[in-house]
């Protein structure tokens, strides 16, 4: 494929998820070999492992398994980031781990991905993890859901068992607010289907199954190829901040640009911009795109801007329109998903990072905790421990413009930070709860 060619192909992020030993890299891993996007030196390699743990076929799980012990123990431990293509499309996928305790990487895995590949096992069933990923990807607003049954071949490709699976995922994911496939509602509302499938035998992952003829939707890789990847454009602009330029040499004595990815929505030359949180104003009077100056860019291309007035500005600010400028708060109601070792508790001091910008704030209070087996909330919990997801109130030090995450994904979410040695505590996302109440409207800034 030329580089015009892909260059014309869009581009969809997505992640896969499930329980342990459900197949998920051993779907990645049938992806990549049956659409022919692996290395001659690549798969002599799975082969030669393959053949030293006693297999007589390659594992195709070792293409995306990579750390010593994932290939000794035969699970995924870390999250495996793989590019590939086809002609129609490029994909950036990542293989997330199946265990419990490894449910935050799932979280890394699912934040920035336009779809996400739910495994089951059909001998299984939905399962406790299979619910855990449904409701982390809903709370992620990944637009898109798939649910993939796997090992149809060990129930003798029955139809009968893919539907009571398929129902009642599909009947859970919808209590998440994610309506199953052909559905109507908003475009910005995700999308769920049900694809049932053997990784291993590779039935209706590329090509489709001879062994499934009652099944007539797509294949995965049909699926991924034609699912919309193109989003509702958000209507505001928000560009952070990330390096201040100022390279005051000969051949520019003079510029200073702030350098960023637009987060968010577009930027014009001669639009007028807010910087948050000093609420300063100024004019675009320049963006440099790649080398070359432009009149206008959008998310998430990286740019560096050039204002007509000089403004203190540094690394953490945020450039907005002036016209759709969000409240700053210095107080935050989010859901989150806690993701550290150590316990979330009311009256924890910790550092929340919003963008580019990390900031003291304190827990003020956690109202709920969800309860993945009915959705119900388990009020005033006091605190949370790994893999729980739930309510908090946090009161930042300084404010800050953050959106709602149902608006943009980007700066409506936000990490907290232990300040005593930088380890990641919780991942969070303002705003109203998409779960437990998956059609209130969202508010553009999270003051409460």
């Amino acid at each position: 494929m030329s580089v015009e060619q892909l260059s014309a192909t869009t581009l969809l992020r997505f992640a896969t998820a499930g329980s342990v030993d459900d197949g998920k890299s051993t779907l990645v891993g049938r992806l990549l070999h049956d659409s022919k996007s692996i290395l001659t030196d690549q798969l002599e390699a799975v082969e030669h492992a393959s053949r030293n743990r006693g297999q007589d076929t390659p594992d195709l799980a070792l293409l995306t398994d990579g750390l010593r012990a994932e290939r000794e123990q035969g699970i995924t431990i870390d999250v495996a980031y793989r590019y590939f293509a086809t002609a129609r499309r490029r994909f950036i996928l990542a293989d997330t781990p199946g265990h419990v305790q490894y449910t935050r990487n799932m979280v890394t895995g699912a934040s920035t991905a336009d779809l996400a590949v739910v495994l089951v096992d059909a001998r299984n069933g939905v399962i406790e993890q299979t619910r855990r990923h449904a409701a982390v990807a809903a709370l992620l607003r990944v637009p898109h859901v798939v649910l993939a049954v796997n090992k149809m071949d060990l129930v003798a490709y029955e139809e009968s068992v893919f539907a009571a699976i398929a129902e009642e995922f599909t009947a859970y994911a919808s209590e998440l607010g994610v309506p199953s496939r052909g559905s109507g509602g908003h475009p910005r509302e995700n999308r769920c289907t049900a694809i049932p499938i053997s990784a291993l035998a590779g039935d209706n992952v590329v090509e489709p199954s001879a062994n499934m003829d009652w099944y007539g939707g797509p294949t995965v890789l049909e699926h991924l190829e034609t699912v919309r990847a193109d989003h509702v454009p958000s209507r505001t602009a928000r560009l952070p901040v990330q390096y201040v330029i100022r390279p005051q040499s000969t051949e520019h004595p003079d510029y200073r640009g702030y350098a960023g990815q637009i987060a968010a929505g577009s930027l014009r030359v001669g639009q007028e911009i807010t910087v948050l949180p000093s609420g300063r104003t100024s004019t675009i009077s320049g963006i440099d795109l790649l080398g070359r100056r432009v009149q206008a860019a959008c998310a998430p291309q990286s740019v560096t801007v050039l204002l007509k007035d000089d403004i203190d500005i540094s690394r953490g600010d945020l450039l907005v329109p002036s016209k759709d400028a969000p409240a700053t708060t210095q107080d935050v109601e989010a859901t989150v998903c806690h993701v550290a070792d150590e316990a979330l508790t009311v009256g924890h001091r910790v550092l929340l990072k919003h963008g580019t910008r990390t900031v003291k704030a304190i827990v003020k209070d956690i109202p709920s905790r969800l309860t993945l087996d009915d959705l119900s909330l388990h009020p005033h919990p006091g605190r949370l421990v790994a893999n729980d997801i739930g309510r908090v109130k946090i009161r930042i030090a300084e404010p800050l413009p953050v959106d709602s995450y149902a608006d943009s994904r980007r700066t409506g979410a936000f990490i907290l930070i232990d300040p005593a040695d930088g380890t990641t505590l919780t991942a969070g996302m303002a705003g109203p709860d998409s779960i437990t109440h998956p059609h209130r409207p969202s508010t553009s800034s999270t003051g409460m």
